[in-house]
């Protein structure tokens, strides 16, 4: 099970908000990853609920994650609870940034 976690984290990587140059996993946007027998489900927001590139992303997301999904079908679920903040941030996403404690 661990395998495919590891290929669905390693698909959602590779998605970028274009407006920001870090992809959606470091910047904290995936909530949960639920691997069942016979589907996947994915919990995850947006910095803002104003976002352009909303719709584009969680269909992205839904494609990538299909193509390592093994047969399983994939739901992205959008969720604005609890909101987005800095502290979801990985380092390497702070880094990137220039927000590191200093900056925020």
């Amino acid at each position: 099970m661990s395998d495919v976690r590891d290929d669905i984290i390693n698909e959602i990587k590779k998605i970028y908000d274009p407006e920001i140059p870090v992809n959606i996993w470091d910047l904290g946007l995936i909530y949960n990853i639920d691997i069942k027998e016979k589907n996947i489900i994915i919990e995850m927001t947006f910095t803002s609920p104003t976002c352009p590139m909303m719709e584009d992303i969680l269909n992205q997301v839904k494609e990538n994650v299909e193509s390592v999904s093994h047969g399983k079908t994939v739901d992205v679920k959008l969720v604005w609870d609890p909101v987005w903040d800095l502290s979801r941030m990985s380092d390497a996403a702070r880094i990137e940034l220039d927000l590191t404690e200093q900056g925020w």
